[in-house]
C-alpha cells in the first residue's frame, strides 16, 4: 500500500489547524482535571466536568497573559463544587473584578448553536454578568476564548427572537449572538463598572413554593438514587427550581446519587422528610426560654416552660420530675449549664402518654456562638417507656442521633444532646415500630427579646 501525502505537509496542515488564539493547557492544569473528576457520580457528568475544568483553566491563563493584575476569585466557583457541579453543567459564580462570569464549553464554534443549562438563563440566583464561550480541543491539549455575551444581551436576544427552552432544560442559542472578539471583554472588565450590567434580584418566596410542593418532592427525589437519572427525567420545572435554589437539597441529591450502599440509600429517603421540614416549617425559638418567654409557637403546641433547674427529693409533678431527671444525668457526669432552661410537652403516640422535656443553653467562646439541644424523652410517670420508642434528630446536614429503646429495658426515660451555631436549627422525631411517628416544629436559638 502507498501512501500519496507528504508527512511533512501534513504535519504543516496540523500546524496551521491550531488556532493562533490558541492556550496550550500545561500538564498542571489537565492533573487538576483529572482530578476533579473523582467527584462526580457518572461517566458523563466526569467528562463535562474535565472540559469544564479545562475551559477554566485556558480562560484563567488567557487573563493571565493580557493583564496579571486582574482579579480572579474562584471562592464560589461551582467547578470546584461536586454537589453543585453534579446539577449544572457549566461553569458558574467566577468572579472577575467583581463581574460574575459564566463559561459555557464548546468543541468548536463551526456549530450553529449553542448550549446553555436553563439555570444559568432563567434563574436569577445563577444570572451572570457575562457569558463566555471556551473551546475546548482536549486531543490537542488547548483552549481557545472565542466569544462572550452580556446577561442584557442574552435577555433582549432570547425575547425578540422567543426561543423557548427544550424538555431537557437547556436552551440552543445561534452562536452568532455571542461577540467574536474576546479582548472586547477584558475592556469590559477593566473599565466598566458592575452595575451597568443589573441582575435580578433573587425571588423572596422560594421557600414558599418549596414548602407547597413538599409531599410530591419527598415522593419524587428517591427516584434519583441513579447517578445517570436527571433531574429533568423525573421533575416538572417549578419543581427543578425548588431543587436547584436550595442548597441543602442539592447537597442530598448529591449523597443519594453517589452513596454505594442500599442502607445509606434508605437513611437518606427518610431523611428527606426531615430535610424538607426543617427547610419549610416555623421553628420554635428556645432562645426564649432564658428569658422566661415562649414564643408563639410554643404557646400554641402547649409547651410549657420550667424553672431553672434545681435538685428535688421525689417524683410529683412535672416541674419536680424534670428536676430529677436533670439531677440523674448530672450523676452520671452529663455537663449541663447554670444557665440552662426547659420545657416539656406532652405527647400521645398511638394511645401512649409521653412526655418530651427540651432543655437548651448558650455555649459563647471566643469562635463561633454555639447552643446545645437536650432532650428527653419519658412518660408522665414512672412507668418503663415502650420497647421500639425511638428519638431522631435531624439537621440541614443529615440525621445526627436515633436513640431507641431495646425490648427488655426498663429505662423511665432516654435522652440525647445536640450541639450547633446560633443559625442552625434541629428537628425532632419521635416514633413507634410501623411508621407511627409525630415529628415536632423544629427547634432553633436567637437571644433576641420581645418586649
Amino acid at each position: 500500500m502507498t501512501h500519496s501525502s507528504n508527512p511533512i505537509a501534513q504535519m504543516w496542515l496540523d500546524f496551521e489547524a491550531l488556532p493562533v488564539e490558541a492556550i496550550d493547557l500545561s500538564p498542571v492544569a489537565i492533573d487538576e482535571a483529572v482530578r476533579l473528576i473523582a467527584d462526580m457520580p457518572n461517566e458523563q457528568r466526569q467528562w463535562q466536568t474535565y472540559l469544564n475544568a479545562l475551559a477554566l483553566f485556558g480562560f484563567e491563563q488567557w487573563l493571565a497573559e493580557r493583564d496579571a493584575q486582574i482579579a480572579i476569585d474562584r471562592q464560589h466557583c461551582s467547578l470546584f463544587d461536586p454537589q453543585m457541579n453534579n446539577v449544572i453543567e457549566a461553569v458558574c459564580h467566577l468572579k472577575v473584578n467583581q463581574f460574575k462570569l459564566c463559561l459555557i464549553t464548546t468543541g468548536s464554534l463551526a456549530d450553529e448553536e449553542v448550549t446553555l443549562p436553563r439555570a444559568v438563563v432563567d434563574l436569577p440566583e445563577f444570572a451572570h454578568h457575562f457569558y463566555v464561550l471556551v473551546e475546548v480541543q482536549e486531543e490537542q491539549e488547548i483552549a481557545v476564548v472565542r466569544g462572550f455575551l452580556s446577561y442584557n444581551q442574552l435577555m433582549e436576544r432570547q425575547a425578540r427572537a422567543n426561543i423557548q427552552a427544550d424538555d431537557d432544560w437547556t436552551y440552543q442559542f445561534p452562536s452568532a449572538w455571542f461577540e467574536q472578539t474576546p479582548d472586547r471583554l477584558l475592556l469590559n472588565l477593566r473599565c466598566l463598572d458592575n452595575s451597568a450590567i443589573p441582575l435580578p434580584a433573587v425571588p423572596n418566596h422560594r421557600l414558599t413554593q418549596l414548602s407547597r410542593m413538599r409531599s410530591q418532592l419527598e415522593t419524587l427525589l428517591p427516584q434519583l438514587d441513579s447517578p445517570n437519572r436527571q433531574l429533568w427525567e423525573v421533575l416538572t420545572w417549578e419543581q427543578g427550581t425548588a431543587i436547584l435554589t436550595s442548597r441543602e437539597l442539592v447537597n442530598w441529591l448529591y449523597q443519594l446519587q453517589t452513596q454505594e450502599s442500599p442502607g445509606l440509600s434508605a437513611n437518606l429517603t427518610n431523611y428527606l422528610s426531615d430535610l424538607l421540614r426543617l427547610l419549610t416549617q416555623q421553628a420554635m425559638n428556645v432562645g426564649r426560654w432564658l428569658w422566661d418567654e415562649l414564643d408563639e409557637l410554643a404557646q400554641e403546641l402547649s409547651w410549657q416552660l420550667l424553672p431553672s433547674v434545681a435538685p428535688v427529693a421525689a417524683f410529683r409533678s412535672p416541674k419536680e420530675e424534670f428536676e430529677s431527671i436533670v439531677r440523674s444525668l448530672q450523676h452520671k457526669s452529663i455537663d449541663i449549664s447554670p444557665q440552662a432552661r426547659g420545657a416539656y410537652r406532652n405527647l400521645h403516640l398511638a394511645g401512649i402518654p409521653l412526655r418530651l422535656y427540651a432543655l437548651t443553653w448558650p455555649l459563647l467562646s471566643d469562635s463561633i456562638p454555639e447552643w446545645t439541644l437536650l432532650l428527653i424523652l419519658g412518660t408522665p410517670s414512672e412507668t418503663p417507656l415502650p420497647p421500639g420508642l425511638k428519638l431522631r434528630i435531624s439537621d440541614q446536614t443529615g440525621i445526627l442521633v436515633e436513640q431507641a429503646m431495646d425490648r427488655g429495658e426498663q429505662n423511665s426515660y432516654f435522652f440525647t444532646s445536640v450541639v450547633g451555631t446560633w443559625d442552625e436549627k434541629f428537628l425532632a422525631t419521635v416514633s413507634l415500630a410501623g411508621g407511627i411517628e409525630e415529628t415536632l416544629p423544629p427547634f432553633s436559638f436567637a437571644l433576641e427579646r420581645v418586649r
